[in-house]
């Protein structure tokens, strides 16, 4: 039996099948328990289908409540079966982009940064599903979430937090060491690529002025990407994912766009960068690891 098991930490619904997709669809293929921990319900994002416009957060204020669906349905287009909100559905708050009033929201996630206690409660509703799930490896964010966002930065801090004391002897549950931690990458070579494929195509609609990756708020020095996950065969399964996020994502071929109407490439190789445990195991054309597991022994 497989015993494989992966634990992701993302702030929104959709960040999950933007940046870690294919490699969600590839582990859940080959066996691997794969569960996905979301900090949010994503309540604050803009929508996309115009017939959806009263769902809004400065409308109805329904779109967290639509969401869950998107992401059920997402999920079954990767094949995760294991797929939970932090404290619960709607328990945190989507903190919308930094310095806007969201921030200030009593259930903002955001709030966390601020108020010890509340931080604390994070961190062990997540230490609970990690001691539960019992990872070896850990997916989350870097230290600026990837591109800044405030729900990004906390979940990794909490993440990040959780897989500490998720090991402590604290009588709150058997302790659980997680073995490797990665942090989704996207090399700025590859944000490059897809720049110059968008320029002069038939997706130039997506394409808002960007001259190169140095113009975008995301992008990771390719020198630091240590990893990186064909999930080739799995791109199907990530395309339909994409476009069960309809709310949030426009998805034309193989480009895709979000609120900001900037056009990225839909990736179905992934990249990560390794912060606990070591490299081992084969590498790939470019010497990156290419396996998140490498070096672990199942039990």
């Amino acid at each position: 039996m497989n015993l494989r098991r992966l634990l992701l930490v993302h702030a929104h619904p959709d960040d999950e099948t933007i940046g870690t997709g294919a490699t969600m669809a590839r582990y859940a293929a080959e066996g691997a328990r794969v569960t996905l921990l979301t900090c949010t319900l994503g309540e604050q994002g803009e929508v996309l289908v115009p017939e959806l416009a009263g769902i809004a957060a400065d409308r109805a204020d329904q779109l967290g409540g639509y969401r869950i669906a998107e992401l059920a349905e997402a999920m079954r287009a990767l094949g995760v079966r294991d797929h939970r909100f932090l404290g619960g559905a709607g328990r945190w708050r989507d903190s919308d982009m930094m310095g806007r009033a969201g921030n200030d929201d009593p259930r903002a996630f955001w709030r966390c940064a601020k108020d010890p206690e509340a931080f604390d409660q994070a961190v062990g509703q997540a230490v609970d599903v990690i001691r539960e799930v019992r990872p070896q490896v850990l997916v989350t964010y870097d230290e600026n979430g990837g591109y800044g966002h405030p729900d990004h930065i906390m979940a990794h801090r909490v993440a990040m937090a959780a897989a500490e004391h998720a090991a402590d002897a604290d009588g709150r549950g058997d302790p659980w060491r997680i073995e490797k931690i990665y942090w989704a990458a996207l090399p700025r070579s590859v944000l490059q690529r897809g720049i110059e494929a968008l320029r002069g195509s038939e997706h130039e609609q997506f394409f808002d002025g960007v001259e190169s990756a140095d113009d975008l708020p995301m992008g990771t020095p390719d020198e630091l990407v240590t990893t990186e996950i064909d999930g080739r065969p799995f791109a199907a399964a990530k395309n339909a994912a994409m476009r069960a996020h309809a709310t949030q994502i426009a998805v034309d071929g193989p480009f895709y766009a979000l609120s900001n109407n900037i056009g990225m490439e839909l990736l179905s190789v992934e990249y990560y960068r390794l912060v606990r445990g070591g490299a081992d195991g084969k590498r790939g054309e470019h010497g990156r690891e290419t396996d998140l597991f490498a070096g672990i022994l199942a039990e």
